[in-house]
């Protein structure tokens, strides 16, 4: 059995998993997330700062580390929405290479819905409701797909996450009426397309994956502090995850950093991310008829993904 690992490097933070195979699932060996940064000032500049690199390539270097200790003997790095933006990503994927001995793949949009389903449904029962809805909200993009057991039937990637709203539109602290009715047209707009694409109406039940998601939910149940545990697999009526999208977006910087299960690096994209999250369940919602009303949150997502790829090939 040859140990994997995986690494996921978005818009906001670089995550490892190194994970043994098992019966066509994953034992955790690491899990690990590092908030970077990487998509810093890209939506702006269209370029990946300095700075923005260097934290990122002190991150991969302690990931090597790791793996190197750990005793994984195939890795795969997958970078997403903000590289795929940089017209300086060469210098990150040289960079990469020379710290961890592989060739960072920046893969597309569409892939990276695939690995996102691929994770989220390694761990859906069999016999559950289909087909299944993956939201995976990252910090530059925001994949939708569709699909069950045999695989992806539809899929759409597009530029609404949370740190590009924040950048784009979310200035003030807390943001103001104005700032909050720009940054949901973006959204609605991303939303057009993405209903041009993925039948959002079909979808028996939605999951959300991701650092956004996963935080909502934390705070949707009051937790004392970050608990996996407690996130993986809870699903939350509408009207539940809406309020919570509503009090973490209407609050202060500080309110939100004071909070137990929130990462210092979410504190300042964590309310652009809620005001995704509220807008997506209202239109799954309402294109499903009032079917699909409400969500169930997934830790695993397009990192296990990578992974399982790792250990299947």
């Amino acid at each position: 059995m040859t140990r994997v690992a995986g690494i996921d490097c978005g818009t906001n933070s670089i995550r490892l998993l190194i994970a043994d195979p098992l019966d066509g699932a994953l034992a955790d060996v690491e899990r690990l997330m590092k908030v970077v940064r990487l998509g810093q000032g890209v939506d702006a500049t269209g370029r990946l700062a300095d700075e923005a690199l260097q934290r990122t390539f002190a991150a991969a270097e302690e990931y090597a580390g790791l793996i190197r200790d750990r005793g994984a003997e195939a890795v795969r790095f997958v970078a997403t929405s903000a590289t795929r933006d940089a017209e300086n990503r060469q210098v990150f994927v040289d960079g990469i290479r020379e710290r961890l001995g592989v060739e960072p793949e920046v893969i597309s949009g569409d892939e990276e819905a695939a690995l996102s389903f691929a994770g989220a449904a390694s761990v859906l029962p069999a016999d559950g409701p289909s087909p299944v809805l993956v939201v995976d909200l990252g910090g530059g993009s925001t994949e939708f797909v569709l699909g069950d057991r045999a695989g992806v039937r539809a899929a759409r990637s597009v530029d609404i996450g949370c740190v590009r709203l924040t950048e784009r539109h979310l200035a003030a602290d807390p943001p103001t009426a104005e700032q909050v009715a720009a940054a949901e047209a973006d959204v609605d707009a991303a939303l057009d397309l993405v209903e041009q694409a993925v039948p959002l109406g079909e979808a028996a039940v939605l999951v959300g994956v991701a650092g956004s998601v996963t935080t909502i939910t934390a705070h949707a149940l009051r937790l004392a502090a970050y608990d996996p545990a407690r996130i993986h697999g809870t699903s939350l009526d509408g009207a539940t995850v809406a309020r919570a999208c509503t009090e973490l977006l209407e609050m202060t910087r500080d309110q939100r950093a004071a909070l137990p299960y929130m990462h210092p690096g979410r504190v300042d994209v964590i309310g652009a991310g809620a005001l995704i999250w509220r807008r997506v369940l209202k239109r799954v919602e309402a294109a499903s008829g009032g079917r699909v009303a409400g969500a169930t949150t997934s830790e695993h997502d397009i990192l296990d993904g990578i992974a399982l790829s790792v250990a299947r090939s």
